[in-house]
């Protein structure tokens, strides 16, 4: 079956004439479905962790839209939590944590042996979604990239400008490099035993990427991404990853053969045109509508889509928003990308 479904021939390196398409959280809080899912839970860490729920509102957006991919439902900062961190969500503000602000904190954390007992239920899930999911439907798994995790565990919280982090990183760089390690060890865990269970692809999220410059991008963005992904082909050779350096600019050059990545996924402040150009001349480019669009709709959605479509259309690409889809968003919206992009 795996040589049908479209997202693993794009991101074999397959050009086709209709792009595969899934969207970053397509599964969430704009879908009155996942409304009631999360209601039911009690709250969002809830949800998470309990892996029929989960696998629920991983299947929702399957069931309403046939997109070509579910997206594990989970959050990048369980791997924080399952290391150690204390986690807790504000309603109407988002994540917090316990904070990393010197040696003393970091010694709290455990190892990236450690994960596996918190983190069972998510592998769970992906063992449901492997049964559960229409044949042609590719399950991708994830994680956060370790420099944006960092910048959560050291803030406590996310911040605007990431400055916590880069303060750590100037003040006390053993700490922060010593964090950094201890995540991407993590992360290569966490990404593997989900591979086990049954995910087909894996993205790893650098949310924050865009924050880092120069040299600090290759040393914090871009080194960890080709830790993990190599780790994660010698164990797994046959899994396809995507990378996500949002914001990353001219930084998106280069950076699927520099880290290995099979796809790299760019946000909608660069043109598709010249992820054309830039981009795809090395392999798989996903992306990357603008996520207002699922909120006005209208000509402008279309006109959009399709130019994005005719843009890439050269070289392999997966259909994405720039970032994921937000609350707001009109689900009938999300319908009408679709039918544009397959041409309906």
């Amino acid at each position: 079956m795996a040589e049908t479904k479209t997202i693993l021939r794009a991101l074999a390196g397959e050009t086709m004439p209709t792009p595969p398409i899934w969207m970053m959280r397509q599964a969430g809080r704009y879908l009155p479905e996942y409304k009631a899912t999360r209601a039911e839970a009690g709250d969002f860490l809830s949800l998470c962790y309990n892996s029929d729920l989960a696998t629920e509102v991983t299947l929702q957006p399957i069931r309403r839209y046939g997109f070509d991919a579910a997206i594990l439902f989970a959050d990048i900062l369980l791997v924080p939590q399952a290391l150690g961190a204390d986690l807790w969500f504000v309603t109407g503000e988002g994540p917090r944590l316990s904070t990393i602000t010197g040696e003393a904190d970091f010694a709290k954390l455990g190892g990236k042996d450690d994960i596996h007992e918190t983190l069972n239920p998510i592998y769970q899930t992906v063992r449901n979604l492997r049964s559960a999911l229409p044949p042609e439907t590719t399950l991708i798994g994830f994680a956060g990239a370790p420099w944006t995790v960092a910048t959560y565990m050291i803030a406590g919280k996310g911040t605007p400008d990431q400055a916590p982090a880069h303060a750590l990183k100037a003040t006390h760089p053993e700490v922060f490099d010593a964090l950094m390690a201890r995540i991407t060890e993590a992360t290569i865990e966490y990404l593997s035993h989900q591979i086990d269970a049954g995910a087909e692809v894996v993205k790893i999220f650098d949310s924050w990427a865009g924050s880092l410059k120069g040299a600090d991008f290759d040393k914090y963005a871009l080194a960890p991404t080709k830790e993990i992904i190599a780790a994660l082909k010698a164990r797994h050779p046959d899994t396809p990853i995507i990378a996500f350096p949002r914001e990353a600019g001219e930084n998106y050059i280069g950076f699927a053969k520099a880290t290995g990545a099979d796809c790299v996924a760019i946000d909608d402040s660069v043109t598709a045109e010249w992820a054309a150009q830039n981009v795809q001349t090395d392999g798989c480019v996903q992306g990357n509508l603008k996520s207002s669009h699922m909120v006005t709709g209208g000509d402008a959605l279309v006109s959009e889509t399709r130019r994005i479509v005719d843009a890439l259309k050269g070289g392999p690409h997966i259909f994405n928003l720039g970032h994921g889809i937000t609350p707001d968003a009109d689900p009938a919206n999300v319908q009408l990308m679709i039918d544009t992009v397959r041409g309906a």
